[in-house]
């Protein structure tokens, strides 16, 4: 082969080889608009914002990559893991995820994962695109009942989510006494695993904040506020106090 032929064949070649082995923040955007939207039973919903809507806090670059890889890809494991399992593949997917040891051995991790990173995602995207401040009115209160006050609260939940170890979330649960209480998980399971519902939770996940602050944790987790929606999180409070929060 001569040299202009091999050099030709290597150049043909470095796409596709770029492709097959780098992350996906790294790859150029061309790749990422090939990226197909998940389809099956269970459905990615669509940002109700767009992806540089949040950049006080999360650059739009690692957003589109956390809702269209991330989760995306969450929703599409877990719609294969539940293929061969039609009855499972129809129940909400709350129910799926606090009935899990009812869900065949077999498959029951893939579900963990992807189902529990679906419902923590769906959640995550909910409650930012805001401007931060303050919750007002009876979520105020709950908050202030429970943690004395805000900038306690804030600081508790920092806390919390810093001293995750490797991958996960912090969240805050929500009873149907709209009493509140912090929790952390790891990987991507959720507290509805343990019956609990969730109000609001971060994603401290690497691919959630890498991009930007690198391994400034504390960083991210205290500019994360500066992008709830207040509204959003309080219009969750009401839905669990009235027994209709899902995800």
């Amino acid at each position: 082969m001569t040299h202009l032929r091999r050099r030709s064949l290597l150049q043909g070649l470095a796409p596709l080889s770029a492709a097959l082995v780098l992350p996906a923040w790294a790859l150029p955007r061309a790749a990422l608009a090939q990226a197909p939207a998940p389809t099956g039973p269970f459905t990615q919903a669509a940002l109700p914002y767009a992806f540089g809507a949040n950049e006080a806090a999360i650059d739009a670059r690692t957003m589109e990559l956390h809702y269209r890889f991330h989760h995306g890809g969450q929703v599409a494991g877990l719609n294969n893991a539940l293929r061969e399992h039609g009855q499972l593949a129809t129940r909400p997917l709350d129910e799926l995820l606090m009935k899990l040891n009812e869900v065949p051995e077999a498959v029951r991790t893939a579900v963990r994962n992807n189902g529990g990173g679906h419902a923590n995602h769906t959640m995550f995207w909910e409650i930012m695109g805001g401007a931060g401040g303050e919750p007002q009115g009876e979520l105020a209160e709950a908050i202030t009942r429970d943690f004395t006050d805000f900038a306690t609260f804030r600081s508790r939940f920092n806390a919390a989510a810093n001293g995750v170890f490797g991958s996960g979330w912090a969240f805050v649960t929500v009873n149907r006494e709209g009493r509140l209480a912090l929790v952390t998980k790891g990987g991507q399971d959720t507290p509805l695993m343990d019956g609990q519902r969730v109000l609001m939770g971060n994603d401290v996940w690497e691919h959630a904040y890498y991009l930007r602050y690198q391994n400034r944790r504390a960083e991210y987790t205290g500019n994360w506020w500066n992008v709830l929606d207040w509204q959003k999180i309080a219009a969750r409070y009401a839905a669990a106090k009235a027994g209709t929060l899902t995800v």
